[in-house]
């Protein structure tokens, strides 16, 4: 396919027509800016799909591990033990014990359901990343301080240094019934991991307190996992499985949020179909673009005939004509793309102030920023398929054009 001179002026002659071939060229426009279209559509929506399911896997995995240990009933009476054995099973990264139970919470007569984490030192530590404001320091046994999300402070009207109460219905038993017990706890730190869920109903404390509020003594509730790989957590945990069968269930991160991301992936496949289409669509144009052009230079084709030019450069020549079309309009498309993904913020928001809607609800979309993670697979995967197809799509009007007979063309001349 390598082009001679002649094939190559030729062929950039085509790609710039006459002032009496203005139609042709807003033809050819418009193929151009259809392709690049596509794959811009194609590069935003695939990014933005990685990029959801990836943030949602880092901040969802970044606070519940990449499995769990959970006893039945609720109660590991026996955990030091296991959590011995999980951090000596192979491909296993980290493993600690773990308090988490529904509650409810009050401040100034308001009321919200919230999650108790009773966390060890180490792992409030990791929180830090998400601290708003605040400090963690101050979560220590005995001071009666904890750490709550963002939507819940908001939800709560609480700030750093106020006093929320916190109501366990499983209080004591006294002889006129059973007691809630409610204690007052002071917001030492207010995060924000992301996920409106979590920001929504988290409160975080030391283990001790957790334990003392929820009477449950030295037992804990689950024993939080992180391996090598996540995607292989389930069989690198298959023998800790085994061992406590009847006592306690593992559950890896893609049981737990199984609909979720099979939800994800489905939609990633859909979209990436139906946007394919776009591509497909414009590379039609660059065809019917070419079957204009091959028509409007019959005589100048059956001219190069007579004057020596092959058949294998007339297809040389329209090949390269169409595929050039092509290839800008994937390059523009491209960066178009990139360019969308980096100003794709500042554009949500214009459009919400355009129309007055809430397009990235956090209530809905779990993450309360637009993600995107373009994977350079993909990309290359979009510009090879949208090449691809604008090479095919050359191959019949440049076939029409060699064949050309120049003795019927030029036989009334």
């Amino acid at each position: 396919m390598i082009l001679s001179p002649f094939e190559w002026t030729i062929a950039k002659r085509y790609m710039l027509p006459g002032r009496g071939e203005a139609f042709i060229a807003l033809v050819a426009g418009i193929s151009l800016a259809a392709v690049m279209l596509g794959v811009a559509a194609l590069v935003i929506v695939m990014s933005v799909m990685n990029g959801f399911r990836a943030e949602l896997l880092d901040k969802i995995v970044g606070l519940n591990g990449h499995a769990i240990i959970q006893a039945y009933g609720g109660r590991l009476e026996n955990w030091q033990q296991v959590l011995k054995d999980v951090r000596e099973t192979p491909g296993v990264v980290r493993a600690s014990p773990l308090i988490e139970q529904p509650l409810l919470a009050s401040f100034n007569g308001r009321v919200e359901a919230i999650l108790v984490r009773g966390n060890t030192a180490e792992d409030i530590r990791r929180i830090q990343p998400q601290l708003k404001m605040g400090n963690l320091g101050e979560l220590q046994v005995g001071l009666s301080n904890v750490a709550i999300g963002a939507r819940l402070a908001e939800n709560l009207g609480a700030r750093v240094g106020d006093e929320i109460t916190i109501i366990n219905p499983q209080g004591r038993s006294t002889p006129f019934g059973t007691v809630p017990r409610q204690i007052a706890y002071r917001v030492a730190a207010i995060f924000e991991v992301g996920v409106y869920d979590y920001d929504e109903a988290f409160v975080v404390m030391p283990m001790a307190e957790a334990q003392g509020l929820l009477l449950t003594g030295d037992s804990v509730g689950m024993i939080e996992v992180k391996t090598k790989d996540p995607d292989t957590a389930a069989e690198t945990l298959e023998p800790v499985a085994r061992k406590l069968s009847g006592q306690a269930v593992v559950t890896d991160w893609k049981t737990i949020n199984a609909s979720l991301f099979e939800a994800l992936a489905v939609e990633r496949v859909a979209m990436f179909v139906v946007l394919s289409l776009i591509v497909l669509v414009a590379v039609f144009n660059i065809l019917s673009s070419l079957i204009m052009l091959v028509r409007a230079k019959t005589r100048d084709i059956a001219i190069l005939r007579t004057m020596g030019a092959t058949r294998r450069s007339l297809m040389k020549i329209f090949v390269t004509t169409g595929f050039i079309i092509g290839a800008l309009g994937t390059a523009a498309g491209l960066v178009l793309g990139f360019v969308f993904l980096f100003f794709r913020q500042p554009i949500v928001r214009l459009v919400e102030l355009v129309t007055g809607q809430n397009l990235w609800d956090p209530k809905i979309r779990f993450l309360t920023e637009l993600p995107s993670r373009s994977d350079p697979v993909e990309i290359i995967g979009i510009s090879v398929m949208a090449l691809v197809l604008s090479f095919l799509f050359t191959l019949y009007p440049a076939w029409k054009a060699a064949s050309t007979d120049p003795v019927q063309v030029l036989r009334y001349e």
